[in-house]
């Protein structure tokens, strides 16, 4: 592995798509910076327009003269870089399949606090974020949580532990990042949903064990969850009806 330097753009002041990013950065060892943090969300617009094929929006990740976006992306690319994936192609595109559907549920998300439009403020959109959360709660977090469930369960070289082969692969950051948002947005919910996938469950624990991980979360480079961000806790969003 060369010692290049990686350079990742994202807005500072929330975890965000960025945060996905910086968990495979950090799980790598890579030699990194975070260019939001250290100089501000305008180093990160005047990233976005730059390379042969400008970003649309970030994370963006610039490493040597190379530009280019997208999280799954970056994570595809750092996770087979660094060796946090097995090499064979079958692997590396399930890798990926895994990480894009990580994706599709951050997306909705997102959606849950935002449905009508992504310009207009919350709100302006509550009784809307009503209906699109309940629908999320209820069908969709269960959904996409009960899918890699099955995932870790057909693993049979795994044991049920790991999403692929029989190791720690990068999309199992992926997935752990996704259960920290709901559980930071839908705690209700996802008291409830917990008994259902306990195999989730277990690997969300064991990747906040990692050591990089650990020694990244209690660090001042970790930004956390805010009423900015992707994963917002709105309680009037979260089930009314869980255990407390």
């Amino acid at each position: 592995m060369s010692d290049a330097k990686f350079e990742l753009y994202y807005w500072p002041g929330i975890p965000g798509r960025g945060e996905f990013v910086r968990l495979v950065l950090e799980e790598a060892g890579a030699d990194w910076v975070d260019v939001g943090l250290q100089s501000g969300a305008k180093a990160v617009s005047d990233m976005i327009a730059r390379g042969p094929v400008p970003a649309y929006a970030p994370p963006v990740l610039k490493v040597g003269d190379v530009v280019f976006s997208q999280a799954p992306n970056i994570c595809a690319y750092l996770g087979e870089r660094f060796g946090l994936v097995p090499s064979d192609e079958g692997s590396r595109l399930h890798a990926r399949q895994l990480q894009f559907t990580v994706a599709d549920a951050v997306a909705e998300a997102h959606d849950t606090h935002h449905p009508l439009a992504v310009m207009k403020y919350y709100d302006e959109q509550k009784d809307a974020a009503k209906q699109r959360a309940e629908d999320f709660r209820t069908q969709r977090i269960p959904k996409f949580l009960g899918y890699f469930e099955r995932v870790l369960k057909s693993n049979t070289q795994g044991g049920g532990k790991f999403l692929l082969g029989r190791d720690f692969s990068y999309p199992e950051l992926a997935l752990y990042q996704l259960v920290e948002g709901l559980l930071y947005a839908f705690p209700n919910a996802m008291r409830r949903v917990a008994p259902e996938i306990p195999g989730v469950m277990a690997l969300h624990q064991r990747i906040s064990e990692r050591p990089r991980i650990t020694a990244y979360k209690q660090s001042k480079r970790a930004q956390p969850f805010n009423q900015q961000g992707i994963f917002r806790h709105y309680p009037e969003l979260d089930d009314p009806n869980a255990t407390k």
